[in-house]
């Protein structure tokens, strides 16, 4: 990958992508060949979250797909998408997905080559205890791709050692309000300059920092940094985030490494709303995105 001096944001083209390929299972790979990702999260309020982020995983090529979510809300979910295997868990009384599931999801997680934590997820005590536990739980460098988004990144303030023993195979996907709260500042002062917010928590952390907004920021523990701005205003809708986060997590399960499953990520999900703007730049859903990025990883491939 490009090495570039710390305070350089290289732009994400089509060109720079075409140099870091993603890996190909080949013609012969069976479904674990290609990666297997488990992505936990959703609520009782919001269970769609996880539905959107699991299907994001499969489009984006990973070939077995677990989904972990509240055991009352389940079944529905192993409905809706039948390709998955769905995990009922305990859940608390507001909703949520209980922390002390946290030993049962570490060793199907330790089984994975990527997980995702955070969609849909609400009951923001229980988030962040499960997330501490879950990020202990994968401590080292081996392991897991781990990906973090929405309420879980609430979490890791109280696993700082931990994240930074995972040697950057962990990406973080705040917006900015999300990033306000991580780095102990303000919305504005993260708005002002988001690379310096980016990259402050990115060494604090050891993680990858993947911060959203129209021009979206990819930085690395060691300061390299990239920039996307090609996206659009219809992009930010519901939903939109965890479409991102799935198609991360499905990109790091099949192999690609951290910082190129973000890079790579952010693209496809910008151009996947790009090409659904062509339609009118506002009213298109978040679930629309996910049959655009199959094409755009062929052409991106060829």
């Amino acid at each position: 990958m490009t090495d570039i001096r710390k305070n350089d944001a290289v732009p994400v083209t089509r060109d720079l992508l075409r140099g870091m390929p993603l890996p190909h299972p080949g013609e012969e790979a069976d479904k674990d060949g290609r990666g297997r990702v488990l992505v936990i999260g959703g609520s009782v309020e919001v269970p769609g979250a996880l539905l959107l982020a699991g299907t994001a995983a499969l489009r984006a090529g990973a070939g077995k797909l677990q989904m972990a979510t509240c055991r009352s809300v389940a079944p529905h979910l192993g409905l809706a998408v039948p390709e998955a295997l769905v995990l009922g868990l305990r859940e608390t009384a507001e909703g949520g997905i209980a922390a002390d599931c946290v030993d049962m999801l570490c060793g199907r997680a330790s089984r994975c080559d990527a997980v995702l934590i955070g969609p849909g997820m609400m009951d923001k005590q229980a988030v962040a205890d499960l997330t501490a536990a879950l990020v202990a739980g994968l401590d080292g460098e081996g392991g897991p791709a781990l990906v973090i988004d929405a309420e879980a990144l609430m979490g890791l303030n109280g696993a700082n050692e931990a994240l930074c023993r995972r040697g950057g195979r962990t990406i973080i996907t705040p917006h900015a309000g999300e990033m306000a709260g991580l780095s102990g500042i303000s919305r504005e002062e993260v708005e002002a300059d988001p690379p310096a917010a980016a990259r402050h928590v990115a060494e604090l952390h050891r993680v990858i920092v993947v911060l959203k907004g129209a021009c979206t920021h990819i930085v690395t523990p060691d300061g390299r940094m990239w920039a996307y701005d090609g996206g659009n205003v219809g992009l930010a809708t519901s939903g939109s985030g965890d479409t991102l986060a799935g198609v991360i997590a499905g990109l790091a399960a099949r192999g690609a490494d951290p910082a190129q499953a973000a890079i790579w990520g952010v693209h496809l999900h910008g151009e996947a709303g790009n090409r659904l703007a062509r339609r009118g730049p506002l009213g298109f859903l978040a679930r629309e995105l996910l049959a655009q990025v199959p094409e755009i990883m062929a052409e991106l491939s060829a």
